[in-house]
């Protein structure tokens, strides 16, 4: 533990000391009256190019863009980059954590929407070559706090507020994991095991988990780890006993996952070492979900290598499986014309043709027959179809292929 924190602070005075070197790289262009320039690397975890010749890399950039205050739009830009790595200072210098949604509250009438801080953020990482979480950063959603609330918070008894309550939202994460599994974080112990079909929160701060291990101390208890995109097949599954069953892990990211809980299923794998299995919406925005779990996403493509789970094995729903497990054909939806587009935009993504065309086949079919359909259409057959016939049945149909 005291081998951690130490690391904790070198790590910390090192971006402390990066930020500090930047500033005075600013000061000196500007006092020697020399037009600043600001080089931020730029990334990318696929391109339109489908043949064997793919540049894309996860460890080198794929180009840089230049800011200069000669251009209104990056003289904000930069104005915003600076004031968001004033307040990433402080809390390294503090050692304290804050949300994104803290951060943009600090200044709404200067950052005006969300997204331009998130920006500011990504532009930080990429040019003190970290993570989000190492400069303090976390996402958690903080919407039962009051906007009025946090604009009074512009001082230091604001971070340590805001440390304190990030604790106790924290209770109350909707990412959530049950099954054979048991953990330390910043020494509270989750004990998944004896209740395998109760709900803990994902944690946050996940360099803070400790001790991961299963029953009995035998990593192979558990015997494989299965992800969900939707909270309501997740209570489906706990209702239905599911882990108690089959002994498994199971997480839910609500929807598109947070960083958290990538970085939390990574750690699990790592650890475990088991096999994964991701189960989505037959639709696009499932089958955009899956691809941010194996591949990362655009948006963080400069964190991808360190947030993306080769190792996950899409388990379903396919479009094929309509006609397999014999659906109700009421349970088909038609694909919007924005389905359509984000489909068609999809399939031109290098990773698929180059890593999985398998998955680039599925979703070429989904294209095709113009249809989609809802992991709950599988509830259609019967109550515990999903759970006592699909999920199963597609487990097996991986061991025998792994054979």
């Amino acid at each position: 533990m005291e081998g951690n924190r130490r690391r904790s602070h070198l790590e910390r005075h090192d971006l402390l000391r990066k930020i500090k070197e930047f500033c005075k790289s600013i000061l000196k262009d500007i006092t020697e009256r020399r037009s600043l320039l600001i080089s931020i690397n730029q990334f990318r975890n696929y391109c339109k190019n489908l043949d064997a010749h793919c540049s894309c890399s996860y460890d080198f950039p794929q180009g840089q863009e230049i800011l200069t205050l000669e251009k209104q739009c990056h003289a904000r830009r930069i104005d915003i980059l600076l004031s968001v790595l004033l307040i990433v200072q402080k809390l390294l210098q503090e050692n304290i954590h804050m949300s994104k949604r803290d951060i943009y509250y600090m200044h709404p009438s200067l950052y005006s929407e969300q997204s331009i801080v998130d920006q500011a953020i990504n532009d930080i990482c990429i040019l003190l070559q970290c993570s989000r979480h190492n400069i303090n950063v976390v996402g958690i959603c903080w919407e039962r706090v009051s906007s009025s609330y946090l604009k009074n918070l512009e001082n230091l008894l604001f971070y340590h507020v805001s440390y304190v309550l990030n604790c106790l939202f924290l209770r109350f994460s909707f990412k959530m994991v049950m099954g054979w599994l048991r953990f330390l974080e910043s020494g509270a112990k989750f004990d998944c095991i004896n209740s395998p079909n109760d709900a803990h929160p994902i944690p946050t701060f996940v360099e803070k988990v400790k001790g991961i291990l299963t029953i009995d101390y035998i990593v192979s208890t558990a015997n494989y780890i299965l992800v969900v995109e939707k909270e309501s097949v997740f209570h489906r599954l706990a209702n239905d006993q599911y882990c108690t069953r089959n002994r498994c892990i199971v997480i839910t990211g609500r929807g598109y996952p947070d960083i958290s809980t990538r970085r939390f299923l990574r750690l699990l794998i790592e650890k475990l070492r088991l096999p994964t299995f991701c189960l989505v919406d037959c639709d696009p925005y499932g089958f955009d979900i899956l691809t941010t779990y194996r591949f990362g996403s655009m948006q963080m493509a400069y964190d991808a290598k360190f947030l993306r789970i080769p190792e996950m094995h899409w388990l379903g729903a396919f479009p094929s499986d309509f006609e397999k497990y014999g659906l109700p054909k009421n349970c088909r939806l038609k694909l919007t014309a924005e389905d359509t587009r984000k489909t068609e935009a999809m399939l031109h993504r290098c990773y698929l043709q180059r890593e999985v065309p398998h998955w680039r086949s599925e979703l070429e079919l989904m294209l095709q027959s113009g249809v989609k359909f809802e992991i709950e259409a599988f509830c259609a057959r019967s109550f515990s179809f999903l759970s006592e016939k699909y999920i199963p049945s597609k487990i097996q149909e991986f061991e025998r292929l792994a054979v």
